[in-house]
């Protein structure tokens, strides 16, 4: 795929998950897509930070939605090659401390087959 395509992808995950829209943010990943988050990690040790599939996806992004109603990720940084996505964003909670993130999407064919978060 080509960077441009895959940074189409990444603003279209950002506007997704900023708008809270469940559907439309899964509907950008594989149906087997991985994702790694140390917040996951912490809430749910037993995964030791992996999720893996839509609906496991869906449990995820659906508790942090319900229980943090303001989450909010501004766009500070995106580069992309034709594997891969690197974003970087702050993590905006009313409340809370903003926080730098940075997360790599991993594509192919058109969907997410893995995301990885990082933050300290």
């Amino acid at each position: 795929m080509s960077p441009e395509k895959n940074l189409s992808i990444a603003h279209a995950w950002f506007e997704a998950f900023n708008s809270h829209n469940l559907e439309k943010l899964l509907s950008l990943y594989d149906d087997d897509a991985m994702h790694f988050s140390p917040k996951l990690k912490i809430k749910h040790p037993e995964t030791n930070g992996y999720v893996t599939g839509k609906e496991a996806l869906r449990t995820w992004w659906q508790e942090a939605f319900d229980t943090i109603p303001s989450l909010n990720y501004k766009v500070t940084s995106l580069t992309s090659n034709p594997d891969r996505v690197f974003m970087e964003y702050i993590r905006m909670v009313t409340g809370e401390s903003d926080m730098l993130v940075a997360e790599v999407l991993e594509i192919k064919e058109n969907k997410i087959i893995a995301s990885r978060v990082y933050h300290g």
